[in-house]
This record gives structure tokens, C-alpha cells and sequence, in this order.
């Protein structure tokens, strides 16, 4: 897949950040040792320190691009990591494990919890939300009648599937619920950006680029009106 547009990125990703707010909320106590796992442009990640101000805060994302802008933007207040969620990461143990609109776009999910688990303390916390059972699926009836390949799938699960896959990954104490988030537009072009940049990425790269900007246009036109009917998944776990 393509690297990200980190910069378009840091000024569509409003909704990320207003989801964001409720979901930090739910970080019990002062953890001293707190992991973004999956910190894109740290526009989130500055959420997060301002609300642990005494925590050290260990951002990682897969995207050299996002992890490029978290550094201009947090600068010494994070210790900001290029690397996938999936794979070993060099960090002494957190308190906290915190993730916001990340776990969807990775396949492996049973992998991705097992590696967090192993990076968190005994009874550390896992606070998480992203893009569930049903997420997008009013764009996604569009990006079907237009056809070619469906990328995301495989990729929204339950709040049961997860469930599950937590507990086998040694997490205890698991909830998991969904949550619907439509979220409205204000103009054309800002619908337009905000599909290309985020939810029509993995399409687009499926395509050639002299074919990108017109598939865009078709998908707008094709919606009934210009919102995305996001269904979150969230998750609150404990390391057992």
C-alpha cells in the first residue's frame, strides 16, 4: 500500500480527533508509560499528552510520512517510532496501550493483540477504538455497484470477534462494543478530500493514476448525500 499524505492527512482527520477525545477518556488512573499505537500525524498523540502531561508517551506508526509529521509536531514530548503494530517493538513495558481509527487498516488481528499484549504490563490496560462491523458500508455499497476489487472486506469485525481474539491473545477483562458515527460534510470538495486522502486510499491504489481522480468523482457523485456512516469498534481490555 502507498504511504500516506500525512500532511492532507494532519487537516481532514477532525473526525479522528473529535473520536478520539471519548476514547482517551476511558484511560484509567495515571499510567507513567503510555503507547499510541498507531499515532499517524500526531494530531492524536497531542491529545493524548495533554491529557497524561507526566506520562512518557511512546508513539508508533507504520507510515514514514506520519511518523516524519508527529516529529515536527511533538517534538521531544513523545518518542515517536517508525514500525508495524504486528511486528517486535523495542520498548521497555507501558501501563497503557492506546489506540484510535489504527487496528482496521491491519489484517492480522489475532497477531496485532498478541504483539500489544507482550508490550504491556501485567494488568496494563488496552484502550482502543476503530472502524467495525458495518463501518462505511453506505460508501462501500457504492464502491461495489461501480465494481472492481473490495479491500476492506475482511477488515471490520464484531464486538464477539474481538472479544475473542483479545482473550486468546491474554487479555482479561474484555469489553467490546460498537458504536455508530455518521459523520456530515460541508462541501463537495471536502468529501472529495477527505475519500481520497482516507477511506478510498486502498482503492486508489489499485488503480492506475491517470484513473484515480475520475473513480473519486464517480464515487461522490454516487453517494446519496455527503456523509460517511462510520460504526466504530471499541475495545477496553486488561492484560491478564
Amino acid at each position: 500500500m502507498s504511504d500516506w499524505d500525512a500532511a492532507t492527512y494532519d487537516k481532514v482527520s477532525d473526525p479522528q480527533a473529535r473520536w478520539a477525545l471519548a476514547v482517551i477518556e476511558r484511560i484509567e488512573g495515571s499510567p507513567a508509560r503510555i503507547l499510541d499505537a498507531g499515532c499517524g500525524s500526531g494530531r492524536v498523540t497531542e491529545l493524548l499528552i495533554e491529557r497524561f502531561p507526566q506520562a512518557r508517551v511512546f508513539a508508533v506508526d507504520a507510515s514514514q510520512a506520519m511518523v516524519e509529521r508527529a516529529r515536527q509536531r511533538l517534538g521531544s514530548r513523545a518518542e515517536v517510532l517508525q514500525g508495524n503494530l504486528t511486528d517486535p517493538l523495542h520498548i521497555d513495558a507501558v501501563d497503557a496501550v492506546f489506540s484510535n481509527a489504527v487496528f482496521h487498516w491491519i489484517d492480522d488481528h489475532p497477531k496485532l493483540f498478541a504483539n500489544l499484549a507482550s508490550l504491556l504490563r501485567p494488568d496494563g490496560q488496552l484502550v482502543a477504538q476503530w472502524g467495525g462491523f458495518g463501518n462505511i458500508e453506505n460508501m462501500l455499497e457504492v464502491t461495489r455497484r461501480l465494481g472492481g476489487p473490495q479491500p476492506y472486506e475482511r477488515n471490520f469485525a464484531t464486538p464477539e470477534e474481538t472479544k475473542h481474539r483479545l482473550e486468546v491473545a491474554g487479555f482479561g477483562d474484555v469489553q467490546a462494543w460498537l458504536e455508530p458515527a455518521p459523520t456530515q460534510f460541508d462541501s463537495r470538495d471536502a468529501f472529495a478530500t477527505y475519500l481520497r486522502t482516507v477511506c478510498l486510499r486502498v482503492h486508489l491504489d489499485l488503480l492506475p493514476p491517470d484513473e484515480q481522480d475520475a473513480y473519486v468523482d464517480a464515487v461522490v457523485d454516487a453517494m446519496p448525500d455527503l456523509r460517511i456512516d462510520y460504526v466504530r469498534l471499541n475495545a477496553v481490555a486488561r492484560r491478564a
